[in-house]
This record gives structure tokens, C-alpha cells and sequence, in this order.
């Protein structure tokens, strides 16, 4: 039995592939390129099916003999097609048993393109039926290596976090949960129900908190930048196209309006899953600035 996993050359993919060969699972990739995979440090063991989610035959050939899906889309301006896609030719293959990587309050930002796609992935999901764990990530905490330069050369936390809260999770919890919901199901003798859980770091952090927390990380003090969306949108076009940056900024609206806070329970679900403490943001900033 072998689980496909997509994004195999991501920061989670590639974590997710690690997980499950860690676990003795038999793991097939789904890559653009074979021999840049290897380089990036796949493991040998790792079955590789070169394709891409908006190739219907390298998909449909990917798919034969799986038994399990992880579902993984970047952001990009076809991530719901590619999404569709995947899931009409798993279900042509028979596959029952999917993980679906989708964002946390993806139901409340509904305005947010990258939310409201994951979110209609999600809708489908439930009307084909499929049997599935929908994971629910919150903010990146290793998206702040972006901006660390900023921190420690001006001494400022630049992003619009806000005052609400954000409960930003570490990849490394994201890709174990995902493997141990994928081994779950995969091991199951019947196909499980359909079940979302949401993915957060320990703490729901506000703006001058993460400020706070760089300040004593660095020993210095750090100020927190405010929230300045429209240049955050004009700093993040430097390096990305407008549509995605834009993409951007209504996510950080959304930061700032609604925050980005766990249900009741979650830290201690996620806890009890993992068997340890989930990575906290305090744990990154040592370990950037003690680098530094």
C-alpha cells in the first residue's frame, strides 16, 4: 500500500515524506524533476513519479496503486484547479483515504483568495464523499525568516500582526501531524470519517508580544512596525508578483480585523498527538538570534 504525497520538494512536503519513511511507510513523490528531487535531499527509498497537478496523464499514472493521498497545493493562481484535479483522478483511482492540507479560518476569510480556494477544496472534499483529515495550519512561524534581517538590523518587527493573535505553528508539528494522520488512515480497515483538526503553535501571539519576545531573544530592544498593509504589500511585490502579494495583504487585513486564534482545545489535542510540547515561536527567535 503506498501513499502519494504532492509538494514532495516543499518545506512541509519534504517534511512529510521524512515523517512517513520514518515510519516505515511506502512513499511515492510527485516532482517536476527526478534528479533535482534527490539533490534536494528525498530520501532513496522514496518511490519518485515525475508529474505535475495540472498534468492529467502524469497524475493519472502517479495515482496507480495508491492508497492514501496527502494533498498539498502551493499558492498559485490555479491552486483550485489543480486541487479539482487531483481529487476527480483520485477518485477515478479508487483512492478513498485523503489528507488535505488547507489553512485555518479558511470559512472566515472568505475574501482572501488563497482561503477562499482552500475552502471550496474543503466543500468538495465533503460532497464526493471522500474519507479525509482536513488539516487547518495556522501562520508559518518560519515565514518570520523573511523578515529576521529587519529585526536584527533596525531592531523592528515588521509584520502586520495586529493585536488579535496569531497561534503560529512550526512545520516541523504540521508535517508529524500530517504523517500520523496519513499512517492512521492508511492502517485503518475501514476508511475513516471525515474529521478537521486545526494546527497551532502554543502560544497566540499579538504584534508587541513577538515584539517582546525578539527583545529578549536579542538582548536589545525590537519595536513592533504597526500595521501598515499597504506598505507591506509594496515591500512583498520586491519579490513576488502583484496577485500573490495582494493576495498577501488581505490576509494581513484579515490579521489585523479578526486575528488568527485557536478553538478551545486545540494545543492540547495537538499535544496529546504528538506525545511532547509543540514548538513555540520563543524556541525560533533563540534560535535566529543565537545564529545571528
Amino acid at each position: 500500500m503506498t501513499i502519494l504525497v504532492t509538494g514532495a520538494t516543499g518545506t512541509v512536503g519534504s517534511q512529510v515524506v521524512q515523517q512517513l519513511v520514518q515510519r516505515g511507510a511506502d512513499v511515492r513523490a510527485l516532482v517536476r524533476d527526478p534528479a533535482k528531487a534527490r539533490q534536494a535531499g528525498l530520501p532513496a527509498g522514496v518511490e519518485l513519479a515525475k508529474g505535475d497537478l495540472l498534468d492529467v496523464d502524469s497524475l493519472r499514472s502517479a495515482l496507480k496503486g495508491v492508497s492514501t493521498l496527502f494533498l498539498l497545493n502551493a499558492v498559485t493562481p490555479d491552486e483550485f484547479t489543480q486541487a479539482l484535479a487531483a481529487l476527480n483522478l483520485a477518485r477515478e483511482a479508487g483512492i478513498e483515504r485523503i489528507v488535505y492540507l488547507s489553512v485555518i479560518h479558511a470559512d472566515l476569510y472568505v475574501n482572501v483568495p488563497h482561503f477562499a480556494g482552500k475552502f471550496g477544496v474543503e466543500r468538495m472534499i465533503e460532497r464526493m464523499g471522500f474519507n479525509a483529515t482536513i488539516l487547518r495550519p495556522a501562520y508559518f512561524i518560519g515565514n518570520d525568516l523573511t523578515v529576521k534581517d529587519v529585526v536584527l538590523g533596525h531592531g523592528v518587527y515588521p509584520m502586520p500582526v495586529g493585536s488579535k493573535g496569531l497561534a503560529m505553528v512550526d512545520t516541523r508539528d504540521i508535517a508529524e501531524i500530517a504523517a500520523i494522520e496519513l499512517i492512521r488512515r492508511e492502517q485503518s480497515a475501514a476508511p475513516l470519517p471525515l474529521e478537521r483538526i486545526n494546527l497551532v503553535g502554543p502560544d497566540t501571539l499579538s504584534g508587541p508580544d513577538l515584539a517582546a519576545i525578539w527583545s529578549e531573544a536579542l538582548q536589545r530592544p525590537v519595536a513592533y512596525g504597526g500595521g501598515d498593509v499597504e506598505g507591506f504589500e509594496r515591500n512583498l511585490r520586491n519579490f513576488m508578483p502583484g496577485w500573490m502579494a495582494y493576495d498577501m495583504r488581505l490576509m494581513a487585513e484579515r490579521f489585523l480585523s479578526d486575528g488568527m486564534r485557536p478553538e478551545a482545545g486545540d494545543v492540547e489535542r495537538l499535544t496529546r498527538m504528538l506525545g511532547r510540547p509543540l514548538h513555540s515561536y520563543r524556541e525560533f527567535a533563540a534560535g535566529v538570534a543565537a545564529s545571528a
